[in-house]
């Protein structure tokens, strides 16, 4: 025997050295399946965006057997909010549907609703009832597949989440998507379900369906129940939709509202806001010009009229006068509108305070940092006088219902900014979040209904305009929508087709309707 097989030999014979090969083996394998884990998830988010935080099937109520009309959300999909609540596998059958988990079986059975957050998570218990609006649409022919990702306790704009990661913009995935409900408008844009189900408190629902491209439905301020949905500002919160398909908005959205799809045409009067669309970065060719040339192919339309909405709301809401910041750079419009913001984060931080203080106190969680420095604001703020903000909120409502009253549309940017791109340094765009809550606040300090609707794109960047009804024309606003979708998408297309010349030749009588009216 040589002298390295005499070596090899007694090396072999070492328990010692079988254990650090032993070690070194297992080293091997547990860094090869991280590394398999690691492009599991990667290929996990690359298939789903990273919209859902949860993944399981809600299978819809039975069809009524013939000669019963089917149900009118048969053959849809939907997605919900981490804010909804649903109930263990035993109560789902007693509510008479069935509850099957693609995936993490014992997590969906005992769900808890996450809020946002894992600390939410960790430290409630789970559901005992099913949300309102889950079970409606359930009732209805849709399916249910999932819970999709949202800001942390629902105090974000952009869409980012510390715990889950921040959900793909599809239309821009080097932007954020927009939130609250930033995972809900992420599964609907890119075509994983029909629709989502969000809720909407200082704009969770229209801005990121401005961001991402889509359709989103606010509802009037109570018309829509949210039982079984988590709070953050009961003067604030609502239960709305997103979609793609206009069709699908209309059909859902009198789901929720439960409403009757038959009522008759009304005449249509069109209002828009000038003072708001000069805030826009998108040139008016692209939006005011396709609200009227669209207008001008309909019937039951009248000729869209023009107004200044900062003047109109500096007049008829007297109680927001106090909250007005004197400036000389600011035209009185511009600071009423910064004025309505603050009222309403002013009552958002209040409400949210008066409903998570003790939770936030004792369990000190930890959030992402912008989320944290503004719920952190929100438990320390002291309110002197609330009734102002309540006060407000009251005029805001009467102002708007006395402009557009049961034939009014108001048409307004959704956003004035494009999407902000990831990992932004936060101090960068305060006035970026300024243009946001100005325009946001409208609906949700009057409590009227606005549906955020897609325009093609600007420079590589969604644009989404708004129209707004007062509180309780609700189904008049959808079918408003619904009506004029398709001319709006075809003056779209028109503007962008390659032998456009921009729009520059409108222009000229853009500004002459502007003053005739």
């Amino acid at each position: 025997m040589s002298f390295s097989d005499r070596q090899l030999s007694k090396l072999a014979s070492n328990p010692r050295v079988w254990v650090v090969i032993g070690f070194g083996l297992a080293g091997v394998l547990v860094l090869a399946e991280v590394q398999r884990r690691r492009i599991r998830a990667k290929s996990s988010v690359n298939e789903d965006f990273g919209a859902f935080v949860a993944q399981f099937e809600l299978l819809p109520f039975p069809q009524p057997p013939p000669p019963a009309a089917r149900l009118p959300l048969s053959g849809l999909t939907f997605a919900i909010s981490d804010k909804y609540i649903i109930t263990p596998l035993v109560s789902a059958f007693s509510s008479g549907f069935i509850l099957l988990p693609f995936e993490m079986c014992i997590d969906v059975k005992n769900y808890v609703t996450g809020y946002g957050s894992t600390y939410w998570k960790r430290t409630h218990k789970a559901a005992e009832i099913t949300a309102m609006a889950v079970t409606t649409m359930l009732r209805n022919g849709s399916t249910c597949k999932g819970k999709t990702v949202m800001d942390e306790l629902g105090f974000g704009i952009l869409g980012e989440n510390r715990s889950y990661g921040t959900p793909i913009n599809p239309q821009k995935p080097s932007h954020v998507p927009g939130g609250s409900s930033s995972g809900s408008a992420v599964a609907v844009a890119a075509h994983l379900v029909d629709f989502a189900l969000g809720t909407d408190t200082t704009g969770c629902i229209r801005l990121p369906s401005s961001f991402c491209g889509i359709l989103g439905f606010r509802p009037s301020h109570g018309v829509v129940s949210t039982i079984g949905v988590l709070p953050n500002s009961q003067s604030l919160d609502t239960v709305g939709c997103l979609a793609s398909d206009p069709s699908v908005l209309h059909r859902v959205g009198h789901v929720l509202l439960q409403l009757n799809f038959l009522e008759p045409k009304k005449t249509r009067s069109i209002i828009i806001a000038d003072d708001l669309f000069q805030l826009s970065k998108v040139p008016i060719q692209k939006t005011v010009h396709v609200v009227r040339k669209a207008t001008e192919k309909l019937s039951g339309y009248k000729t869209p009229k023009h107004m200044n909405f900062g003047n109109y709301i500096a007049s008829n809401v007297p109680s927001l006068k106090r909250f007005c910041e004197e400036s000389r750079n600011q035209q009185n419009g511009i600071s009423t509108m910064k004025a309505l913001s603050s009222v309403m984060l002013l009552l958002q931080r209040y409400e949210f305070k008066t409903n998570h203080e003790e939770w936030i106190r004792s369990v000190k969680p930890k959030l992402g940092s912008n989320i944290s420095n503004r719920v952190w604001a929100a438990i320390n703020t002291t309110q002197e006088n609330v009734k102002s903000l309540y006060k407000v909120r009251t005029e805001m409502r009467a102002a708007l219902q006395s402009l557009l009253k049961d034939d009014g549309i108001l048409v307004i940017p959704t956003v004035a900014d494009p999407p902000i791109k990831l990992n932004t340094k936060k101090g960068l765009f305060t006035e970026v979040y300024d243009r946001i809550h100005a325009l946001l606040s409208i609906a949700s300090l009057s409590g009227g209904c606005q549906v955020a609707v897609p325009f093609g794109s600007h420079d590589g960047c969604p644009i989404s305009v708004s129209f707004i009804a007062s509180h309780g024309a609700d189904k008049f606003l959808l079918d408003t929508v619904l009506d004029m979708y398709s001319s709006l998408q075809e003056e779209v297309g028109t503007l962008q087709s390659p032998y456009n010349t921009n729009g520059t030749i409108d222009a000229a009588e853009l500004l002459k309707e502007k003053w005739r009216n």
